[in-house]
């Protein structure tokens, strides 16, 4: 797998979100995509990032950008999750974990030393063109969308 820098070709993907459609990178051309990777559906830092993203949404979109959740979770589980908190943008489910890998976000992970595999928070932020613009590895929660905010402004 090539490694994913700025100014590289986002990787493609096709996915299905909760709404039920299929939604891939080629959709979004013309428009910044604040693309997100997280863990797990309701669960406290996924839901402080989701909910950071939503009260945020309306800014956001006023730079050009559309915000899109990944996370290998099941559709029905994203459906849950987007009403209980009312997520206003797509959360996108990867089983097969294959655009989590693509992106090189599935990985191994430890917790009181035992070893897992799972997803490391991080958004990558495309341009207009499907180009990395920015990367937020590892993604403390606290302040990130404003993070963002600030990227999107570059």
């Amino acid at each position: 797998m090539a490694e994913i820098t700025v100014g590289k070709k986002a990787p493609s993907f096709t996915l299905t979100a909760g709404d039920g459609k299929k939604y891939s990178l080629k959709d979004f051309l013309g428009k910044k995509i604040v693309l997100y990777f997280y863990p797990k559906d309701d669960t406290s830092g996924c839901t402080k990032e989701a909910c950071s993203f939503r009260d945020n949404l309306s800014t956001i979109k006023k730079k050009g950008a559309v915000v899109i959740g990944v996370s290998p979770d099941a559709v029905k589980s994203h459906v849950k999750f987007s009403s209980k908190y009312d997520l206003n943008f797509p959360l996108l489910s990867d089983e097969s974990k294959e655009m989590l890998t693509a992106y090189g976000v599935w990985q191994e992970k430890s917790m009181y030393g035992r070893k897992y595999m799972g997803v490391v928070r991080t958004t990558f932020v495309i341009d207009e063109q499907g180009k990395i613009s920015h990367i937020f590895p590892k993604v403390k929660v606290d302040g990130h969308a404003v993070e963002v905010l600030k990227a999107l402004s570059e």
